[in-house]
């Protein structure tokens, strides 16, 4: 999926002074899960190291603070493992099977909006984020902006919660995240995105995208003028030409083989009608200037 770039080395540094045996253990399993990430592609064997490797961090003094950057850096691998398995969905459970929800590291949580937003899923973090930015311990943490706008922008605002989404800006959490310019400018979003949802389409039955849907409209439309320029070409042929030099068989089917190769409409479509119609007055003027003098002259000769 490569929803994000994860480097091909370790995220942290083995070479910290008085590292235990057990923590250099560590640092050498995130090395080996790295590689097995980013150099082999085997992603579900970089998933399964970073699981082990989360298991034995259980064993060590939690107080340390290299458990904290190996717990993140593993956390790190195996979500962008699970993301390139298209295992997406369980992201944030195996996630908050490392973490309480409000202890959560910022660059995790931040990867995690960012991963729900990609496969169009952004409601799948809308507890989670508004728990962490409200907890009063990650108000200092580095990433807490960063998060508060990934937040705002890639689930309030995609999702269309307008009003929580103000309240975000303008309470304590947009205090905290953002500068008095930057809430302006997040509330202009918010506005302008309410507008857009606001306005009526020039078309009620079209969708957002008018130009998808206009193409088919003037292409259809010139396939028409094209087919009745050229069945009006054939007719003044045959007008020209009188009614004993073709094959009636051949005109018929060089008729139907330019309806099929010009204009493939489906007749049961109600747009079709006024094609159809165009093709049914086509053929009786056609039909009327090859025959008529035959039947006509058909009809004399029976009267005398």
């Amino acid at each position: 999926m490569n929803c994000f770039q994860t480097p091909a080395r370790s995220l942290f540094s083995a070479s910290s002074p008085s590292l235990s045996a057990a923590a250099t253990q560590m640092f050498s399993t995130l090395d080996s899960a790295a590689e097995q990430m980013m150099v082999h592609r085997d992603f579900q064997a970089a998933f399964d190291t970073c699981h082990r490797g989360l298991e034995s961090l259980a064993a060590l003094d939690p107080e340390d603070s290299r458990c904290g950057e190996l717990k993140a850096g593993f956390c790190i691998l195996g979500i962008q493992a699970l993301a390139e398995l298209n295992q997406w969905r369980d992201v944030l459970c195996w996630v908050l099977q490392q973490y309480e929800q409000e202890q959560i590291p910022a660059k995790i949580m931040q990867m995690c909006i960012l991963l729900y937003s990609k496969v169009g899923e952004p409601a799948g973090m809308q507890e989670a984020a508004r728990v962490w930015l409200h907890c009063p311990l990650n108000i200092r943490a580095a990433g807490f902006g960063t998060v508060a706008e990934l937040y705002l922008l890639h689930v309030l605002v995609a999702l269309g919660q307008k009003e929580e989404a103000r309240e975000l800006i303008t309470g304590e959490v947009g205090s905290s995240a953002f500068t008095e310019e930057q809430r302006q400018t997040a509330l202009d979003v918010v506005e302008e995105k309410e507008r857009q949802t606001q306005d009526p389409p020039l078309n009620p039955r079209m969708s957002g995208s008018s130009d998808i849907t206009e193409h088919p409209v003037s292409s259809q439309g010139t396939l028409i003028h094209k087919l009745v320029a050229v069945l009006r070409f054939i007719y003044r042929k045959f007008q020209i030409a009188g009614s004993g030099s073709f094959s009636l068989r051949k005109i018929f089917l060089a008729v139907v083989l330019l309806y099929m190769l010009l204009f493939r409409m489906d007749p049961a479509l109600p747009s079709s009608f006024m094609w159809i119609s165009k093709f049914l007055q086509l053929l009786k003027q056609m039909w009327t200037a090859m025959f008529a003098p035959y039947y006509q002259s058909v009809t004399q000769s029976k009267g005398l």
